[in-house]
């Protein structure tokens, strides 16, 4: 496995949670169970100080806890006011029940807004 990737969580942890909060290699991750699918952005809220992962997950939109903003979790996209800044997306990969994320900026994408 490629360097760039790092485990997150295992995959059942996600699930059963909906959104959970880790910190890997010094960042602050969000994971998302949409669906059959994994997604992971950024755990900062762009507005305000708040972690994401204490936010509600409603279908593929995480609601801030601190001002009720949503980011669509599939692209990072700000989708209301008043978040006007998209949140930062990483890619998944999903091997033998485990969730890897890649972290470096050449993976890493932040969406345009």
């Amino acid at each position: 496995m490629n360097d760039n990737w790092k485990f997150a969580a295992d995959i059942d942890t996600v699930r059963e949670q909906g959104v959970a909060g880790f910190y890997i290699e010094g960042h602050d991750v969000a994971l998302y169970a949409v669906d059959d699918t994994i997604f992971a952005t950024e755990n900062q809220c762009t507005h305000g100080e708040a972690r994401l992962s204490d936010g509600f997950l409603l279908g593929d939109e995480i609601e801030c806890p601190l001002h009720q903003g949503r980011f669509n979790v599939r692209t990072g996209a700000a989708m209301c006011v008043p978040v006007e800044t998209c949140v930062r997306t990483y890619p998944v990969k999903i091997e033998q029940g485990r969730v890897f994320i890649a972290l470096h900026e050449e993976t890493a994408s932040l969406p345009r807004g």
